[in-house]
């Protein structure tokens, strides 16, 4: 369940990340859009290898 869960949040790190490049890079400076994509991408990528070292703690330890 924790490597499942850890997989998504890792998806959601690096569809922040493409975001985050797309905005830094954009023509128009004028356009900054909405989403916090630094903190969605540091939150998600916390989340994805906490979950993802616990998931495998747990199947080192049987």
């Amino acid at each position: 369940m924790m490597t499942i869960a850890g997989g998504i949040a890792a998806l959601v790190a690096a569809v922040a990340w493409i975001g985050d490049r797309r905005r830094m890079r954009r023509r128009n400076l004028d356009q900054v859009g909405f989403m916090p994509w630094t903190m969605i991408f540091f939150w998600s990528l916390l989340a994805a290898v906490l979950l993802i070292g616990l998931a495998g703690r747990a199947l080192l330890a049987g």
